[in-house]
């Protein structure tokens, strides 16, 4: 603790001479009090006397003669009291004042002391919440980041899922329509290929009946007669009808002669091709 350059302040005079007079009231106290013990101690002891008295009713036998008092001891002499000397007033202790501005400095210290030390106290338990808040939010965004990349690493697998069933469906998809387009080639090949046989097929029906029809000399321009004609597998013929004339009737009765004449007609190259009922069309210059 600093201490003052100020000068300390005189004593008073009072106070010295209130302590003398305290020291001498305490010896004149202590001598009265020796004296009445001493003089308490010899004084006198007082005579007893006793009467003595006869039962009432009865006579007294022998008045015996009365007793003279017993004469009191005699006392012995007071023995003189040494007179002690005088006391010597002893001087009081010096009784310093306290200097008040030294207790004001230590108590502010003393209490700025605790104050820091309070202080003190507070920065520890708020560095320690502090610590434990940031530990917390430390775990808190730990976790937080554990979850997100936890549903990061699901959405990617999920999408990586997807992504392989989306592939696997195109792929199937693309099997499919290559399927398809190779299966609809192929029909359309095979019906092409049908169309083509059953079309030489006709033809060849069509070259025969020709073969045996005789074309009317008058015959103008080139009209379209249009025959069916109901055969059996074998290519016999059954039935011929005109279903459209071609506006000559003796073009169209030679047609329908030669088509009986070119039973039995001729039989497909397979036997899926065979067509119980047949439509036959002839021009005349064909």
């Amino acid at each position: 603790m600093p201490k003052s350059d100020r000068p300390r302040a005189p004593r008073q005079v009072t106070g010295k001479w209130l302590a003398l007079a305290l020291a001498l009231l305490v010896q004149v106290a202590f001598v009265a009090v020796l004296i009445f013990s001493v003089h308490w101690q010899n004084r006198k002891p007082e005579p007893i006397s006793a009467e003595l008295y006869a039962p009432p009713g009865k006579a007294p036998a022998t008045e015996a003669p009365p007793q003279p008092a017993p004469q009191p001891a005699p006392q012995p002499a007071p023995q003189p009291t040494p007179a002690k000397p005088p006391a010597v007033a002893t001087p009081a202790p010096k009784v310093e004042k306290p200097d008040t501005r030294s207790a004001e400095i230590a108590l502010k210290a003393r209490q700025e002391e605790e104050r820091k030390r309070k202080a003190d106290a507070l920065r520890r338990d708020e560095e320690q919440r502090n610590r434990a808040q940031q530990e917390a939010l430390a775990r808190q965004k730990l976790d937080e980041k554990k979850k997100t990349d936890e549903k990061l690493a699901e959405s990617r697998a999920r999408q990586q899922r997807e992504t392989e069933a989306m592939r696997a469906q195109a792929e199937h998809e693309g099997e499919a329509r290559a399927k398809a387009e190779r299966d609809a080639q192929a029909r359309a090949q095979q019906t092409a290929q049908r169309a083509k046989a059953e079309a030489d097929w006709i033809r060849s029906i069509q070259a025969k009946v020709r073969g045996n029809v005789t074309v009317p000399p008058d015959m103008a321009g080139n009209p379209e007669a249009i025959f069916e004609v109901v055969q059996l597998p074998t290519g016999e013929i059954i039935d011929v009808q005109l279903k459209k004339s071609s506006g000559a009737r003796a073009y169209d009765d030679a047609l329908q002669r030669a088509i009986l004449k070119s039973s039995p007609l001729p039989r497909p190259d397979r036997p899926d091709l065979f067509q119980r009922s047949l439509t036959l069309r002839f021009r005349p210059t064909d």
